[in-house]
């Protein structure tokens, strides 16, 4: 039986993949929300902290919910800048959700990224703390709900000499010191989550915080005119001495009211706290496990250059410049074995092929493609797709694709350059590499690095003796078989289209000297 992780991996690949798929078919994979739904956060939480500075100049701690009544009356700013800074809210949490549920699918979790999850949940429950008390801060129906249930949970712990929920009895107004906490609470813990944010990508090199300007764009865009057709509504104020008949709750900040408020304190408590440990246990729970789990890269010291290519090119910074312990003198490169993830980028980027993960460094590359050509009766015809074991919609599960062979790899970040050049000058028409979308790549930047050394120079790039019409970089995701088949016959239209070229210009060579043949002779 498979692993718990392969399991939860295919079952969650289902839903995931055809998602994917089809915001490939309508935006492409560069401007596919789903692939920047981590970014997106960021762009949204920068539109809640904008109009929540245009919001709190208008809030008033001693009228609550009038103030914010004045707001929604305001037709040109306020009602809509309180519509946006909601509906932005809300959407973080989809954004938030639909990120953590995809690090969960792909099993992108564990080892050094454990630290980016458990953070991840804690940004999660900050930005539910902070939208609490935002519904709080209005002062309506679903406020006050909200302020009895979060006291009566508090009232549960011993913390407090009197229980807070007194202050909601009626005997006396709502001290004002209950709403300066909640407008505190709702600035300060924003600057919270910026420190938060940090530790979160601590342990990525080049974290990828913003998504494209036209997706972010487009995305502000469309929550500024579903503002501007559908502004939020008042609820009615709250009432101390009136129980409400039905509150609006929130479906993103409050969904859990319907089953709380017919829990007792303490088992609220006891249900939060088991699906925390849950969670954040998630990254020890699905990962790899004992022969499973992939081995850390390995630095071969002997043949380090010292280049600094695979410390620079490593998504991890797990690889550090250290001082030679040996005879000779300078740096060379060394791994944390705490910090790498096994992805073999660092066996791609390194020219003397000293480095990588056990079976998988530049050498070992080149003995793998050779037994592979040695295995096949390719020529000029045939074309050889390197494709992403992750990506490039699975074809690495057959040995072929219509017609063409697979030579499948578990991260086209990893290939070095010398085995391209290997399998087209042993004679095939073309090799077409299919990566992962570079920013669904499951090692964040393997198809960045592999474009940079196929066509733009980078160490360890492709020689300039390799013909670069017979190299071909595309990406497809996982589900997106229908860009493999595009892409594998426009390929091969343009192989004939140059084979043909390449004839035409032979048999013009051939006149040309046929003709300077006979005016020879008749002289």
């Amino acid at each position: 039986m498979a692993p718990i992780g392969e399991r939860l991996e295919r079952a969650t690949g289902r839903v995931l993949t055809p998602a994917d798929a089809f915001m490939n078919r309508l935006y492409g994979w560069r401007y596919n929300p789903l692939y920047h739904s981590g970014a997106l956060v960021v762009v949204l939480l920068a539109a809640v902290l904008l109009t929540g500075v245009y919001l709190l100049l208008f809030y008033r701690i001693g009228s609550p919910y009038a103030s914010v009544a004045r707001l929604t009356d305001q037709v040109w700013a306020g009602r809509w800048m309180r519509t946006l800074h909601r509906y932005a809210s809300d959407a973080a949490v989809v954004a938030v959700v639909v990120h953590a549920f995809r690090l969960f699918a792909e099993r992108r979790s564990w080892g050094p990224r454990a630290l980016a999850w458990v953070t991840g949940l804690v940004l999660l429950f900050v930005l539910f703390v902070c939208g609490w008390t935002g519904y709080v801060m209005v002062w309506d129906v679903q406020g006050i709900v909200l302020a009895q249930e979060g006291a009566r949970w508090l009232d549960a712990l011993p913390l407090f000499s009197e229980p807070i929920a007194r202050a909601f009895v009626g005997d006396r107004d709502v001290p004002g010191a209950f709403f300066f906490l909640n407008l505190f609470l709702h600035v300060a813990l924003p600057i919270g989550m910026g420190v938060l944010l940090w530790v979160h990508v601590s342990r990525a090199a080049r974290p990828a915080l913003l998504p494209p300007r036209w997706l972010s764009w487009g995305v502000i865009g469309l929550l500024f005119a579903l503002s501007l057709v559908w502004p939020a509504s008042m609820a009615p104020a709250a009432d101390l001495f009136r129980l409400p008949e039905r509150a609006p709750f929130d479906v993103f900040y409050s969904f859990w009211l319907p089953l709380t408020l017919r829990l007792p304190a303490g088992a609220v408590w006891g249900v939060g706290l088991a699906a925390a440990a849950v969670l954040s246990l998630i990254p020890w729970w699905v990962g790899p496990r004992g022969e499973s789990r992939p081995q850390p890269s390995v630095s071969d010291e002997r043949l380090c250059d010292a280049c600094e290519q695979c410390y620079l090119d490593c998504p991890y910074e797990a690889i550090a410049m250290v001082e030679r312990q040996d005879s000779r003198e300078g740096i060379v490169a060394r791994v944390n074995p705490d910090l790498c993830v096994s992805c073999g980028i660092c066996a791609g980027s390194c020219a003397p092929m000293g480095i990588g993960p056990p079976g998988r460094t530049g050498r070992d590359q080149l003995a793998h493609v050779r037994e592979f050509i040695g295995q096949r009766d390719l020529s000029g015809r045939d074309i050889v797709i390197v494709a992403c074991s992750h990506g490039a919609a699975g074809v690495t599960a057959g040995p072929s694709f219509d017609g063409a062979h697979i030579y499948g790899v578990d991260c086209t970040g990893s290939i070095h350059t010398s085995v391209v050049e290997f399998l087209v000058r042993s004679g095939v028409g073309g090799v077409l590499i299919m990566a992962c979308p570079p920013r669904d790549c499951w090692y964040r930047e393997g198809p960045k690095w592999l474009e940079e050394r196929l066509y733009h120079d980078r160490e360890a790039e492709l020689k300039p003796r390799v013909d670069r019409r017979r190299v071909r970089l595309r990406f497809a995701g996982a589900g997106d078989r229908w860009v493999v088949h595009e892409e594998l016959d426009a390929y091969r239209r343009d192989l004939a289209a140059m084979e043909s070229g390449e004839r035409e210009a032979r048999i013009d060579i051939d006149k040309r000297c046929d003709r300077a043949s006979e005016e020879s002779v008749a002289q």
